[in-house]
């Protein structure tokens, strides 16, 4: 690496001083610049006397005491990192009654700004100094792009006044262009970030550190290396006044807190925060502003000037060489997995390098993952349909009962950031190649844009999954959930995770690292974690463990989805022919059949997971192999089934595989069978008027209400499989088949409308019931071959009758009809053809 520029001043790098910690970057500056150790001195406690008056004083602690509780809850907070991770928490007093003294040194640390605490010496773009905000609100009301934008709608605003012509036109014009600056101003000192002071940035990370350090007991944990690259690409973009663009997965309201908490620790230059405004509350959206969050809406509307002030903001952070934090996912994930991406901050980042504004912008990838995430259990009423809360960090950050609580760890992992120029020529060139080798495929800009900045979002994601580690508590509500019966031993829950634990990191996934501690040390950390959704036998031969919340225990169960999507979708095709039992030979499948059906559930699940880019064929070959060294599987010629050994040991790994995929297959399911109450009961009010429009918000609550019932009565196995997201992404994909038709209401303004295609109209039969044929019902049939079988269901009959009438219980009212002239219609049935993946 080159030299380090020193001194300071924007876009430089400025040297660091400190003593050197662990492993040093090439420079020969320290890496992580270390607390104080806690000294030799004994440890103190605040004691109150028994006297009336209640006097509180400082006393030693006893040697019994300190071996009884303070060791062992020091050891708890910090935990011994092996010599490539680091916590950044080890050493951190987070209550008075614990080390008065030690507390208390904390506290001066950051009120007289020691060590890292001062935040003079950074690496990246100059922040945190009086008058940064009224330079980026005047550098955005003197844009020649917001300028033209405010004499266009002055302009055009002109032109619908129908002014007497006595009146002076230029005069009017000129007030309204006022009015304009005026509202622009409005939106740019609520957008703009504030960061006018390092000593307010001091007193916020003494707030974070010891509410977190108070939350997360054992701390925040890094990789040393992975700092050390992303690092390195730090002081790189530094140099040449470049942005890093941070794009962290979203799981918590404590992942703002923890990245910028973590650059403030780690003498980087702290990001400018894409929010949502529902998060500018009074009081905290002014201190979360001050540490580098901008509030931006959540729609734009009809506004034509908000989004070019939006667009003209984060463009002028790029040119400035600003670091940028963005959510990929653009909302906190219910589910614990990824979400597809959002794109749109993403695309104002793209286009500013393509004007030119920058000369590259680095690509920031990064994995938070928590043992225990704070919101889970709002997440579950959120899921299930219940009214959303409101959004209440200030109340969740001044809840004592919630900062006492001990979640274990957060452990943040850097994916090599990577050059977006770098990307875009990839890509660029890709797809020249493409369409010379396809006849006919003509260059069209928008089209190409569109899938550049797809193609970025879904790499992001892939990185993501890459990063990440998995937590302990992962492991264990997994193994929870993919077990059959009530409940676990301790012995074989202790088995499974091990296994679990191997067979990720056989896929080159990553566990979190535990100081080399045993598999059970781990298993109870994690059970400790969970104990409000994993409850305890103990008057049993043997500690048994069941689960109480399965719906919350999913949340952790899909953190480890992405591992295994491959083989659980396998599983999940062979079972077709493994649930309809028989003889081991009568269960086998032929392999072109078993591709089919995968070709079948992969793209179905398409907006669920993140594949690879092998393609589907390559991907099922190498499963296919995996499987079978794994003794999952047996190829015989060209037939695949289970393994005697997979029989043997009760198909444990196999039904783990399957236990992993049923609850997504069961809502698509459940979003199949919800369209039947799409069926007309009346006839069209014309010959040409045959397509019937619903409220489409309305009846997806119905679909849910439907799930509940089918749930309560044994007709759908996992209440997971009436969640909201999951079920609104059925939905979604539903609407890119073609089966259901999406528009606005040409009556009730803004009100979204659904419909089924015509091909797709379920029929009645002449005694008024839904007539089990067509479309829908094939794909519903095949759907179904897919699900777990249940003991009290029996699917085709279930289907046709009860499942049936309540489809017609929820029936919604017909709010319009139009003619279907001008509507595109859905490919043949989407399941028969294979993909091109």
């Amino acid at each position: 690496m080159a030299d380090r520029p020193k001194g300071k001043g924007k876009g430089k790098v400025i040297q660091l001083s400190d003593a050197p910690s662990g492993p040093d970057d090439p420079d020969g500056y320290p890496l992580v610049r270390d607390d104080w150790e806690r000294g030799d001195r004994p440890l103190s406690r605040v004691s109150m006397t028994s006297t009336p008056f209640g006097f509180t004083s400082l006393e030693p602690v006893v040697l019994a005491d300190v071996v009884g509780t303070a060791t062992a809850e020091a050891e708890e907070r910090a935990v011994v990192d092996e010599p490539k991770h680091k916590n950044l928490f080890q050493n951190n007093a987070g209550r008075i009654r614990d080390d008065p003294i030690e507390f208390a040194k904390f506290l001066s640390g950051y009120a007289q700004g020691s060590g890292w605490r001062a935040y003079t010496d950074y690496i990246g773009p100059r922040i945190m100094y009086e008058g940064y905000s009224a330079k980026c609100i005047h550098d955005l009301l003197n844009s020649p792009t917001v300028s033209a934008k405010i004499q266009e709608l002055s302009v055009q605003r002109l032109a619908t006044l129908h002014l007497d012509p006595s009146v002076n036109k230029e005069q009017k014009l000129a007030e309204l262009e006022q009015q304009m600056r005026d509202v622009t101003y409005d939106i740019a000192i609520h957008l703009c970030a504030r960061m006018d002071s390092a000593p307010f940035l001091r007193f916020f990370g003494a707030l974070v550190n010891n509410i977190l350090v108070r939350m997360y007991n054992q701390g925040i944990h890094i990789s040393l290396d992975e700092y050390k690259a992303f690092r390195q690409v730090a002081v790189h973009a530094a140099k040449k006044k470049q942005t890093l663009l941070i794009l962290p997965c979203h799981k918590s309201h404590i992942d703002y807190l923890t990245i910028s908490w973590l650059f403030y620790r780690l003498g980087l230059s702290i990001p400018h925060i894409v929010a949502g405004d529902n998060l500018n509350m009074p009081i905290l959206g002014t201190w979360l502003q001050k540490c580098g969050a901008f509030f931006i809406r959540r729609s734009f509307g009809d506004d034509a000037l908000y989004p070019v002030v939006v667009k003209e903001y984060i463009e002028q952070l790029v040119e400035n060489g600003m670091n940028i934090e963005c959510f990929i996912e653009g909302s906190r994930s219910r589910t614990g997995k990824l979400l597809p991406p959002k794109l749109g901050i993403l695309k104002y980042v793209v286009e500013a390098f393509q004007k030119g504004r920058t000369e590259d912008v680095w690509i920031c990838p990064i994995s938070v993952q928590y043992d225990k995430v704070l919101e889970t259990e709002s997440y579950l009423n959120e899921l299930l349909g219940n009214p959303k809360e409101k959004e209440s960090l200030t109340g969740l950050l001044l809840n004592t009962r919630v900062i006492q609580l001990k979640l274990g760890r957060i452990d943040v992992r850097f994916k090599e950031p990577f050059s977006l120029k770098g990307y875009i020529a990839e890509q660029t060139e890709r797809r020249a190649e493409m369409r010379r080798r396809t006849p006919g495929m003509e260059f069209n800009a928008k089209r190409e844009q569109d899938v550049l900045l797809r193609s970025l979002g879904y790499q992001v994601l892939s990185d993501i999954n890459k990063a990440a580690v998995i937590m302990p508590a992962a492991l264990v509500g997994a193994v929870m959930l993919t077990i059959r019966g009530r409940g676990v031993g301790r012995n074989e829950l202790i088995k499974r995770v091990s296994w679990l634990r191997n067979a990720i990191e056989a896929r080159g996934g990553r566990v979190a690292e535990f100081a080399g501690m045993e598999i059970p040390e781990v298993v109870d950390r994690a059970l400790a974690v969970l104990k409000d959704v994993i409850g305890h036998h103990t008057d049993l031969i043997e500690p048994t463990f069941f689960p109480i919340s399965r719906f919350e225990l999913s949340f952790y169960r899909n953190q480890i989805m992405h591992l295994f999507v491959s083989e659980a979708m396998l599983a999940a095709t062979l079972y077709t022919h493994v649930k309809a039992g028989g003889a081991a030979p009568s269960q086998r499948m032929q392999r072109s059949k078993v591709l089919s059906e995968l070709s079948f559930m992969s793209r179905l699940l398409q907006n669920e997971f993140v594949y690879g880019t092998e393609g589907l064929e390559a991907n099922a070959i190498a499963t296919i192999a995996s499987l079978e060294k794994d003794e999952v599987i047996l190829i015989e010629g060209d037939l695949i089934g289970l393994s005697p050994k997979e029989r043997a040991t009760g198909r444990e790994n196999f039904d783990f595989y399957c236990f992993l995929l049923w609850p997504f297959v069961e809502v698509y399911w459940l979003a199949a069978v919800s369209l039947f109450a799409l069926t007309p009961t009346g006839e069209p009010p014309s010959s040409s008027e045959t397509v019937a429009w619903y409220a489409e918000k309305s009846f997806q609550k119905s679909a849910q209400a439907l799930g509940k019932a089918l749930y309560a009565q044994g007709d759908v196995s996992y209440l997971e499989a009436i969640n909201q997201a999951t079920l609104s992404n059925a939905f979604l994909r539903m609407v890119e088949f073609g089966v259901i038709l999406t528009r606005k209401s040409s009556k009730q303004k803004g009100l979204p409308l659904m419909a089924l295609h015509p091909d797709w109209v379920p029929k009645r039969s002449p005694d008024g019931s839904i007539a089990p044929e067509g479309r829908l019902w094939s794909f519903l049939e095949r759907l179904g071959t897919f699900r777990r079988e249940g003991k009290n269901r029996r699917d085709n009959s279930t289907v046709s009758t009860r499942v049936f009438n309540h489809c017609s219980a929820i029936a919604p009212p017909v709010l319009e009809w139009t003619t279907f002239s001008g509507i595109a219609g859905p490919a043949s049935d989407f399941w028969a053809a294979k993909p091109n993946l």
